[in-house]
C-alpha cells in the first residue's frame, strides 16, 4: 500500500489555545456558523466518561476504510503502516482524530494503544467509531470522544490505510493540523486559516453571553436582549468598559 506523504504536526498556539479552552463547542458553531460554516461539528463524537474537561489541538489525523480480507489482518498490525505507527508518528498535545467511518461494531483502538498515547502526552483521541476494553481504556486516563464500545477488533470491520491526511470523521472534512475544540456536546473543528477570527469572535461571544446570562439571572425577560438590541448592546458595553 503507496503511503502518502505526511504533513508535519502544527501546534496551537498557546495565547489561542488558552482562550478556547475558555469557550464552548456550542458557542463555537455559532461563531463557524456566522461565517458560513455549517458543518464543523462532528457527529458521535461523545465523551467516554462524565466530566472530561474541554480539550484543544491541533488535529492529527487517521483514516480507516471497509475492511478487505487480504489487508485487514492481524499480521498488519506489526505493518509499517498501522495504527501502531501512527500512535508513534503523533506529538504532544495533539488530538487523534479517526475516521473510523461510523463503524460502531469493530474499536478501533484498545486498552494498550490508548495507554501508549496518554503516555506521549496526545491530548485526547476522537473518533466517530468506538473503542475496545473499555475498562482499561478509562483507566489510561486518555480522553475520548466516540460512540462507545465494541468487543471486536478494528480488523473485523476496518482497514487502516494511513494518517495525517485529510479524512471525513462524523460527516465533517478535516484536515491535518486544523484545531479541534471538545467537551460536554462533542467535538468542532475550526479550519486552520479561521483561527485567528475565530478565537477573537469566540472570545467577544463567550463574553456576552455571559453578561446576557447575568441579566437573565437577574430577571430580564428575552426580547431584545438575546440577541441584544441597541439599548442592551450600549448597556453590555458600558459593562465591558468598567
Amino acid at each position: 500500500m503507496p503511503h502518502l506523504p505526511l504533513v508535519e504536526p502544527l501546534a496551537v498556539p498557546p495565547e489561542a489555545a488558552a482562550i478556547l479552552a475558555g469557550v464552548s463547542t456550542a458557542t463555537l458553531t455559532t461563531v463557524l456558523l456566522k461565517k458560513g460554516l455549517r458543518n464543523v461539528w462532528m457527529r458521535g463524537t461523545k465523551p467516554i466518561r462524565a466530566g472530561q474537561k474541554r480539550l484543544v489541538g491541533p488535529a492529527f489525523t487517521l483514516r480507516f476504510v471497509p475492511a478487505r480480507e487480504d489487508l485487514a489482518t492481524p499480521a498488519s498490525w506489526a505493518s509499517p503502516i498501522s495504527t501502531r505507527a501512527a500512535i508513534e508518528a503523533m506529538t504532544e498535545g495533539c488530538v487523534a482524530v479517526v475516521d473510523a467511518m461510523g463503524c460502531t461494531d469493530a474499536g478501533i483502538f484498545g486498552d494498550i494503544l490508548c495507554a501508549r498515547m496518554a503516555k506521549r502526552h496526545v491530548a485526547a483521541l476522537v473518533t466517530d467509531g468506538v473503542v475496545r476494553d473499555i475498562a482499561g481504556v478509562l483507566g489510561t486516563g486518555l480522553p475520548v470522544w466516540c460512540q462507545g464500545a465494541a468487543a471486536p477488533p478494528s480488523v473485523a470491520g476496518l482497514t487502516f490505510v494511513n494518517w495525517q491526511e485529510p479524512i471525513g470523521c462524523g460527516g465533517v472534512a478535516v484536515f491535518p493540523n486544523d484545531v479541534v475544540v471538545a467537551d460536554d456536546d462533542g467535538a468542532v473543528l475550526i479550519p486552520r486559516a479561521l483561527l485567528d477570527e475565530v478565537v477573537k469572535d469566540a472570545a467577544e461571544q463567550e463574553a456576552q453571553e455571559n453578561w446576557i446570562m447575568g441579566e437573565v439571572e437577574a430577571g430580564a425577560s428575552l426580547p431584545g436582549l438575546y440577541p441584544p438590541n441597541a439599548e442592551n448592546k450600549a448597556r453590555y458595553e458600558a459593562s465591558r468598559r468598567k
